[in-house]
């Protein structure tokens, strides 16, 4: 009978623990959707659009985010134009991905923020 009660308790945990490492994906960084392009103000070559809205994505790490360190500009601009497919936009100008690193004591946290206009070509 303790043994079983010994299983059940590794089953739980084992599946807490599951659930927390699925649970806090934010992105999904292999997607194969067909997403938004980014254009240059110049490429829009005098085309008529509608500005759909400001997007703004915003990750906060606490100590190192080993996760993003190789490639944070990556990150932001597949996690600007996910967001734009949302909103139905046809493209992306002026995208923008900035990090800032403050120290609350000993443990220093950074903002990574990525941002740009969605558009829809009129």
């Amino acid at each position: 009978m303790r043994s079983l009660h010994i299983i059940r308790k590794f089953f739980l945990l084992a599946l807490l623990v599951a659930s927390v490492l699925t649970g806090c994906a934010l992105l999904n960084m292999n997607s194969q959707g067909e997403y938004p392009p980014f254009l240059s103000l110049e490429e829009l070559n005098s085309r008529p659009y509608a500005r759909l809205g400001r997007i703004q994505v915003t990750r906060e790490a606490y100590g190192t985010d080993s996760v993003l360190m190789p490639d944070i500009k990556a990150w932001g601009m597949e996690a600007i134009r996910q967001e734009a497919e949302k909103m139905g936009a046809d493209a992306i100008i002026q995208p923008e991905v900035t990090g800032r690193t403050t120290s609350y004591g000993l443990l220093p946290s950074t903002e990574y923020r990525a941002s740009g206009v969605a558009i829809k070509f009129k």
